[in-house]
């Protein structure tokens, strides 16, 4: 079974790159989710192995149900710490940007990012049309998650033996969680082989699942009953469905950074169900919306997030967002439902 990702030359570059760098740093995308702190997270403890001393920075707040991870508690809010975070990337010689293909995508760090010219950059990526200028790009969107990709570069390049237990309970969490629980995105064999290789490192994947999918507080399970009781719109003849939550909802239910993980998928437990689309207003920003996508089979959630959303993402999960108000983000998203009316009617 073939896992190895790089060709001879991209192998030698990345080794060459690591070894002459002396200040590294790894990020990822705003509003980290499990794929993206994992693999960052991972990669960190990788290159720790190595005989180096990352620092991990990432954009803003990750969910509360991720802090379980290990080194979460060294990891470096820019949104919290954005003079320190500024000289970080100012000393970086390397920088590795973890589970993003644009530099757009790190929202208010971004111009940091972009001012750190004197770092050369690795890209290690599964999104569609990486847009970064790099030293090396590694960007298989076809894989399940950068974890995916992580575990086998440091696979290829013989870091594996050495995998501590940490790195490995990291890559395994992003892969679980950018699959839902390998539920989608998720029928290549390679993946079941390294779910084999992990667990040769003792982690526990039951608790792992434990961890973020039954780590929720009663705010947050009554909040999500709200959500599909009283704000799901459903279109049974067109085989979608989206709803809404307002700054007022989550106000009312004590929402914290996290409840809303994965809700977006519970439509799709309906019967013949092939969309289900998200509509959050931020909770500080006015006219800001975000707007979350997941489909089955193949519907194509990115095209319909690039067209209607200024998004984009993977067939079955992509995401985007909306300078509007709630309401007039709920007309956009009926006339999106009714752009791809033919494609959601077909069996």
């Amino acid at each position: 079974m073939q896992i190895n990702i790089l060709n001879e030359q991209e192998a030698a570059v990345l080794q060459e790159l690591i070894a002459a760098s002396s200040c590294i740093v790894i990020t990822c995308h705003k509003s980290p989710d499990g794929d993206a702190l994992g693999s960052s997270l991972a990669w960190a403890e990788y290159l720790k192995g190595m005989g180096k001393e990352p620092s991990v920075i990432i954009p803003d707040a990750y969910p509360d149900f991720l802090r379980w991870m290990p080194n979460t508690e060294k990891v470096v809010r820019y949104d919290k710490h954005r003079e320190l975070c500024d000289v970080m990337l100012k000393a970086a010689d390397l920088i590795f940007c973890m589970d993003f293909n644009e530099s757009g995508r790190l929202d208010e760090m971004q111009a940091a990012f972009d001012a750190a010219t004197q770092a050369k950059r690795v890209m290690i990526d599964h999104h569609l049309s990486p847009q970064m200028e790099t030293a090396l790009t590694v960007s298989m969107p076809e894989l399940s998650s950068t974890s995916e990709l992580a575990f086998r570069i440091i696979w290829q390049l013989g870091g594996f033996d050495s995998m501590n237990k940490a790195c490995a309970a990291c890559l395994y969490c992003g892969m679980m969680t950018d699959t839902g629980g390998f539920t989608y995105n998720s029928n290549r064999p390679e993946i079941f082989m390294i779910i084999g290789e992990l667990l040769t490192k003792h982690i526990d994947k039951d608790k792992i699942y434990r961890n973020v999918y039954n780590n929720f507080s009663s705010w947050a399970v009554r909040f999500r009953g709200y959500l599909m009781s009283q704000k799901l719109n459903v279109f049974d003849d067109l085989h979608a469905s989206y709803f809404t939550i307002s700054r007022y909802d989550m106000k009312r239910f004590r929402f914290i950074k996290g409840d809303a993980e994965g809700v977006v998928n519970e439509p799709l437990r309906i019967k013949g169900m092939k969309l289900s689309i998200s509509l959050r207003e931020d909770d500080r920003r006015d006219n800001l919306i975000w707007v979350s996508l997941r489909s089955v089979d193949q519907f194509p959630c990115n095209e319909m997030a690039e067209r209607f959303f200024n998004g984009g993402g993977h067939l079955n999960a992509s995401g985007g967002r909306l300078t509007c108000t709630l309401q007039e983000a709920e007309q956009i998203v009926r006339d999106a439902i009714k752009a791809y009316e033919e494609i959601l009617k077909k069996s």
